[in-house]
């Protein structure tokens, strides 16, 4: 919103806001276990354009904080670079994502790689889907997963 305001960002250019993202995982768990969703710990993510900057950053967080007298304090401007993933576009309700699941790791091996979960490469999913205007059967979810070539 900073061009309906004094602070101009170098390059801005109007955008729709891309969907929420997350990055998943379990302590001492590798990959996802979905039977202990109690465990999932997560980052909520929204992607945004190359043009923001560490300084933009800043200062929307400040001045959300501000004008809407919020404690974004735990916002953090995160760049990701995943390196080499698989993903599948998982149509349903959350609870039927280790079908999905199922499916990447069977292409995975069948193709010569295996997951290469760690404490920087993550599960993640990008939440095509509304789940306040769409029933659970339609959802749409990018699935992701960091792969290796297996050795």
């Amino acid at each position: 919103m900073s061009y309906k305001t004094d602070y101009k960002i170098d390059g801005f250019f109007e955008y729709v806001v891309p969907p929420l993202e997350g990055f998943w995982w379990q302590d001492g768990i590798i990959g996802v276990d979905y039977s202990q969703k109690d465990s999932f710990n997560w980052i909520s993510a929204i992607r945004l354009p190359d043009f923001v900057s560490q300084k933009d950053f800043v200062w929307a967080v400040e001045t959300a904080s501000k004008k809407k007298n919020l404690d974004c304090s735990a916002a953090e401007f995160l760049t990701v670079d995943e390196g080499l993933c698989v993903q599948i576009m998982h149509v349903g309700s959350y609870d039927s994502e280790p079908e999905s699941v199922k499916l990447m790791d069977e292409f995975i091996a069948a193709n010569g790689y295996e997951n290469d979960f760690s404490d920087v490469r993550l599960h993640h999913e990008i939440c095509l889907s509304d789940p306040r205007k769409t029933t659970a059967e339609k959802w749409k979810t990018v699935i992701r997963h960091p792969i290796r070539k297996k050795i």
